[in-house]
């Protein structure tokens, strides 16, 4: 292993830019994971920016399993617009309209700027 190797960065450690509950999506920067614990705004939260989690969708879109899923901030929520969203992962499990959450594939990537 190189001399100067940190860690995988699969979990990080961030500041939290607002209060946040374990499982809610975390951006900071260009960087997003998933919450792994509770923290108040401005305290340490470790995030999990890869791995298969269950997270918001909006409701009017239909997800098929290996869809490419973008991340809305304002909405707080996954779709499949990439126009103005963040692409964050692919679909594991399929969601028909009308359903509420989707498990994803965080990919682990973080894009330089929204539509990227």
């Amino acid at each position: 292993m190189a001399k100067n190797f940190i860690q995988d960065g699969r979990l990080l450690t961030v500041t939290a830019p607002a209060a946040v509950s374990s499982g809610d999506m975390v951006k900071v920067g260009s960087v997003f994971g998933v919450a792994q614990n509770d923290a108040a705004n401005g305290a340490d939260v470790v995030i999990d920016t890869e791995g298969v989690h269950t997270l918001p969708v909006a409701s009017a879109v239909v997800v098929a399993i290996g869809d490419a899923l973008y991340w809305d901030v304002a909405d707080g929520e996954f779709n499949k617009t990439a126009a103005s969203n963040w692409y964050l992962g692919t679909a594991v499990t399929a969601a028909p309209n009308g359903t509420a959450v989707v498990q994803v594939r965080l990919n682990g990537a973080m894009p330089a700027a929204a539509g990227a």
